[in-house]
């Protein structure tokens, strides 16, 4: 049979299936395949200077933002600049979008027309060859004979929370994996900045913390590694050593202390089987018990072992957005959620040797600029505050593209995830270097790094000698650039230990706020933002701005954090847009009325500050005033971070819809049912004073039940 007898039959099969006379594939000629757009320069023509101007000084851009949003006109009408809140994707927006460029908002309004309601309520199935299916009124099952309700729960965890678990331990993994190589290899360039840290999990862990240092850290590598690929019928000893104590006899109870968490993830899979589980709610309970994984074997570890090699979090004021780039500087852009390899890069990079090599090649020296979850742990951890090289946190996901069309990112490098595939064209238009630091992501046409935690130096020095070429190049082709100059100055490095340290050495100043009433609960508002019509930023915006106005602290974490940042929220001047109790507070102790935690991995942290605030006050998590937001939540880790939280016995507010809504059962279960069993709950509201009052009533109920009037 010849290649193309072969490549016919799969057409004409493809074309019966469909009952169409074409394929779809053979229609679409487009690809984000950098090969096939050569002429790119002479297509796409940037009217850098034919744009709306964003206001020039942050205070007026601040004023704008205010009335902007209180106009409440977030709609389809006008929209993408309608929701678009920082000032200088609001520029580059207008370059993009004008050039005729493919950019994620315009690619959105596309896909509406097509987007599918059984996919949305999660009644679609593609697991087996009968499929896919779809339930309806009239069709109330699939072909095997499944109904709607095991179809939408088994969609939740499979599509969602297995992912989401396996992605954050799978992070865990990569940092405890450095950690071993900061041990054995000192060559490797990773360092322990954290001894202490080190020494105190490592006791918890049960592990002989008086062997020399470098020994300890491969013990407690070796211990994480071990731990996180043990079978799922042994206990995991992270849930045992790190879980609050209440919380694990309530999962033992319920049957839903976990193994070994690569071990869960795969027996959640296989439960997912075509015909092999049918009970919609062991699935969701399944999703809670994958949800303690995340947690305990994913976030938390991974954020204790970054702060064992990167420096704890400390408070201090840091600068943000695309302003900080520099025309004559080489620009290097390091993306994703493992600042792993990015870290190296700056302890080189802020060395006179680097330094000097840049000013060679003809640039006024060299900065490392961080993006996304990855630039907002660079931003928040102690060792690269003081760096020579480090240039700030550049924005949110939905900046990427907008990012690169400035013409001045000299390498852009990336690492697991939110590297978005059409990179690749951009890097060609505007001349920026791809480099993938880890084997995992792969964009086409890029060359991509293996993760070697012993050779991460030596893979440091290849990309920055990749931007340095890169900034030649662009010097001798002289392209045109633009980059738009608005920054953000913010208060940020806020955590467990740099609050305890501000407040004293105690948590017991900040109780007393909460008992006294001038602070009534804490709110955490986390994870990404979406391209939806009243989102966009806006959404998180104006929830948070009504919850400080009620009094109510907000930690921040994820893209929310470079939303609180552009909108000034993490400036201790926002003090004075709080309620009298919360504004007290915040001007006595210095600080903002939004707290940045950093990355949405960070969460393991705001996790661990809830832990240590149960104990102080010797109640189970679930008695917090505590509510858990994700108003623009977009992927799968937020989906198994909603998990963690109903584990934990908090409300959790997400928005947009989740996929959930073709089942009552699985509705019900989800908002009713777990919080009988002393879990958590999740509630969905896409209407931010709607959602603003859910968030105090919680809080007034939580405050009631403590005694706390």
């Amino acid at each position: 049979m010849s290649d193309k007898q072969i490549k016919d039959s799969f057409e004409n099969s493809s074309k019966r299936m469909s009952g169409s006379d074409a394929t779809i594939a053979s229609k679409i000629h487009d690809s984000n395949d950098p090969n096939m757009h050569n002429d790119l320069h002479e297509k796409m023509k940037m009217g850098y200077d034919k744009i709306e101007k964003s206001p020039e000084s942050m205070e007026d851009v601040h004023k704008w933002q205010r009335a902007h949003v209180a106009k409440g006109d977030q709609s389809k009408e006008g929209y993408p600049m309608n929701i678009i809140i920082d000032p200088a994707m609001r520029e580059m927006y207008q370059v993009v979008h004008n050039s005729s460029m493919t950019n994620v908002f315009d690619r959105f309004s596309q896909q509406q027309p097509i987007q599918c309601k059984f996919c949305v309520e999660g009644l679609s199935c593609q697991l087996c060859a009968n499929g896919p299916c779809r339930i309806s009124e009239k069709v109330p099952r699939g072909t095997c004979g499944v109904d709607a309700h095991t179809m939408v729960a088994r969609n939740f965890m499979y599509r969602h929370v297995t992912i989401g678990t396996s992605a954050n331990i799978f992070h865990a993994l990569q940092a405890a994996r450095s950690l071993k190589a900061a041990g054995e290899h000192p060559e490797s360039g990773f360092k322990i900045r954290d001894a202490q840290k080190l020494k105190e999990y490592s006791a918890m862990a049960g592990l002989d913390i008086n062997k020399p240092i470098e020994q300890l850290a491969v013990d407690f590598a070796d211990w994480v590694i071990i731990d996180i690929h043990s079978p799922n019928y042994n206990p995991s000893k992270a849930v045992e050593a790190f879980a609050p104590t209440k919380r694990k006899d309530l999962w033992r109870k319920l049957n839903l202390f976990p193994g070994g968490g690569y071990s869960e993830v795969a027996y959640a899979q296989t439960r997912c089987m075509t015909n092999l589980n049918s009970d919609p709610v062991e699935f969701l309970l399944n999703a809670v018990k994958l949800g303690i994984a995340n947690e305990f074997q994913g976030l938390f570890l991974l954020d204790i072992i970054q702060e064992i090699l990167m420096g704890t979090q400390k408070i201090a004021m840091k600068k943000q957005n695309m302003g900080l780039l520099k025309n004559n500087m080489v620009n290097i852009i390091t993306n994703g959620h493992m600042p792993l390899l990015a870290h190296i890069a700056m302890d080189l990079a802020s060395t006179e040797e680097w330094q000097q090599k840049a000013k060679d090649a003809g640039a006024d020296g060299m900065h490392i600029l961080g993006h996304v979850c990855e630039g907002q742990q660079l931003m928040n951890y102690d060792g690269t505050h003081d760096q020579k090289a480090y240039g700030g946190q550049e924005g949110e996901w939905l900046s990427e593209e907008y990012l690169l069309a400035t013409g001045v990112v000299d390498l852009f490098m990336f690492d697991y995830n939110c590297t978005v595939p059409t990179l690749p064209i951009y890097a060609k238009r505007f001349g920026t270097k791809l480099l993938g630091t880890h084997d995992i992501i792969k964009l086409q046409g890029t060359e991509t790094l293996d993760f070697i935690p012993e050779k991460t130096k030596e893979q440091a020095i290849k990309a920055l000698d990749m931007a340095i070429e890169a900034f030649k190049q662009r010097k001798t082709e002289k392209r045109e650039t633009y980059i738009p100059p608005h920054v953000s100055e913010c208060m940020v490095g806020f955590s467990t230990e740099s609050v305890r340290a501000a407040l004293g050495g105690s948590f017991q100043p900040l109780i007393d706020q909460i008992v006294n009433g001038n602070i009534r609960g804490i709110a955490t508002i986390v994870g990404c933002t979406t391209a939806r019509y009243g989102q966009g930023g806006s959404n998180i915006f104006k929830i948070t701005q009504g919850l400080i106005k009620n009094n109510i602290l907000v930690l921040s974490g994820g893209c929310t954090s470079s939303v609180m940042e552009y909108t000034g929220l993490t400036n201790p001047e926002a003090a004075n847009e709080c309620g009298e109790g919360l504004k007290a507070v915040c001007k006595q102790l210095g600080i903002p009325p939004v707290l940045t935690y950093g990355a949405c991995v960070d969460i393991g942290k705001m996790t661990h500050t809830a832990m240590e605030i149960a104990d102080a006050l010797n109640v189970d998590t679930n008695m917090l005033p505590l509510v858990i937001g994700a108003p623009e939540y977009l992927e799968q880790k937020a989906v198994a971070d909603a998990c963690t939280a109903v584990a934990l016995g908090w409300l959790v507010h997400v928005a947009p819809v989740p996929s959930i809504t073709g089942s009552d059962v699985v509705v019900k279960t989800l908002t009713e049912t777990t919080e009988t069993l002393g879990l958590g709950k999740v509630v969905v509201e896409l209407d931010a004073e709607k959602t603003i009052q859910i968030y105090v009533d919680h809080i007034e109920k939580k405050r009631k039940e403590l005694g706390l009037q």
